[in-house]
């Protein structure tokens, strides 16, 4: 192929790809794609977050603590402390203290963890059962009531045959309220000057009970109240049943967010979201991982040290079989220490007895010197060999030369009859 040719089909390829690349330009179209990657670690570890940043957007001071050592160092006058941590291991002490602080000019905002129980007589909130105020189950509540409706049904009776003919001012204002209690799932708060009410989303499922009437101020849904204001000494409680509604998803719905700026307003924020103690492991294991690590080795170390064999290997057993006299002599040596030498002698001799009984009909019925002598004349010994080993056995135990030697006389005459 000629150079000039070569040139061409270059230049040709060239405006080939050159005219396909801005074909596909032209059909290129730009567009955006959001991609949520949810919330972020910051929202993940604090479910208040949202409800800091809307309080400093406006204007507030926001401070965040750990636990209830903060009231130390806390002035009462214009601060709002808003404990939403749970309460479980709360001690008397620190009840009384957080009621103290409220006294001095605070404002306490806590939200009720325990229902009341009618046969303990309290709740085991320190906090509500020290204030006379009372958590209810909605649910329980309405079988109560289920169970009061069936006997007031006669008594409804007749109040509507009296009461037949409503006047037109009632019927109005019932259609008000009808009109008013739009969302009955949702607590409505009134304020002065006010038209309108603020529409806030508590849990129905509870409902709070003012034993002492102590309280000035409450929030009710359709169901139950949510919220109730009494005076502390100098100071102002406000007892929530949950505080869920402040939360990062659910602080935006309805007048939520007003209500937190509403408690809070004109004055400095202290939120709690965990007022129970770590025991001594779990804070040793936050602060001291390296320590505790250390330790956990050097104990290791310490046990496989003390573990360590430092004698010579135990020689393994035999597997052969024992012999017979081996067996006999451990079997004799058990019987001697478990009954003594008296006992082993005196078998003997009564072993020696019954041979001779069987020999000699009514030996036992002759006298022990008689017996002596028929015992010599069946087996040929002396007399003296059979009195000695025939006598009885002294108290004293005897040594182990005098032992074997009474044992073979007793033998041999054993083995003689």
């Amino acid at each position: 192929m000629s150079r000039p040719l070569k040139l061409a089909l270059a230049g040709l390829l060239l405006i080939i790809l050159t005219w396909l690349g801005l074909h596909a330009l032209q059909r290129l179209q730009p567009y955006e794609e959001v991609i949520n990657h949810g919330p972020a670690p910051e929202a993940r570890a604090n479910d208040y977050l949202a409800a800091e940043l809307f309080l400093r957007q406006q204007k507030l001071q926001v401070n965040r603590a750990a636990g209830l050592e903060v009231l130390k160092t806390l002035p009462s006058a214009g601060q709002t402390l808003m404990l939403l941590a749970p309460r479980h291991n709360m001690t008397p002490r620190q009840s009384q203290l957080v009621l103290d602080w409220a006294a001095k000019g605070g404002h306490l905002v806590f939200v009720a963890e325990e229902v009341w129980d009618e046969e303990k007589g309290s709740s085991g909130d320190l906090l509500l059962d020290s204030l006379g105020i009372q958590q209810y189950s909605t649910y329980d509540m309405e079988e109560d009531d289920e169970g009061a409706a069936s006997d007031e049904d006669a008594a409804q009776e007749a109040d509507e045959q009296i009461d037949n003919q409503p006047e037109t001012s009632d019927t109005d204002a019932a259609a008000d309220d009808e009109e008013e209690d739009r969302y009955p799932e949702l607590t409505k708060i009134y304020l002065e000057n006010e038209e309108a009410p603020a529409y806030v989303e508590f849990d129905t499922s509870y409902h709070l009970l003012d034993a002492q009437n102590r309280a000035y101020a409450w929030a009710n849904s359709g169901e139950a109240t949510h919220m109730l204001q009494l005076e502390q000494g100098d100071g102002l409680i406000t007892v929530l049943t949950d505080a869920w509604l402040w939360e990062n998803d659910s602080i935006g719905d309805y007048d939520n967010a007003w209500l937190l700026w509403y408690l809070g307003q004109d004055s400095a924020i202290t939120m709690i979201y965990d007022a129970q103690r770590d025991d001594l492991f779990t804070q040793l294991l936050h602060h001291y991982p390296a320590a505790l690590a250390a330790l956990a080795l050097l104990v290791g170390l310490l046990l496989w040290h003390v573990g360590l064999r430092h004698g010579p290997s135990q020689e393994q057993p035999v597997v052969a079989r024992r012999q017979l006299e081996e067996h006999l002599r451990a079997s004799a040596d058990f019987l001697l220490r478990r009954a003594g030498q008296q006992h082993l002698l005196n078998n003997l001799q009564r072993d020696i007895q019954r041979r001779a009984r069987h020999r000699h009909p009514g030996f036992e019925r002759l006298p022990v010197a008689e017996q002596w002598q028929v015992i010599g004349r069946l087996t040929r010994l002396p007399s003296s060999a059979v009195s000695q080993a025939m006598r009885p056995l002294p108290t004293q135990r005897l040594s182990a030369a005098d032992f074997t030697r009474q044992v073979a006389n007793l033998q041999t005459l054993r083995n003689a009859l």
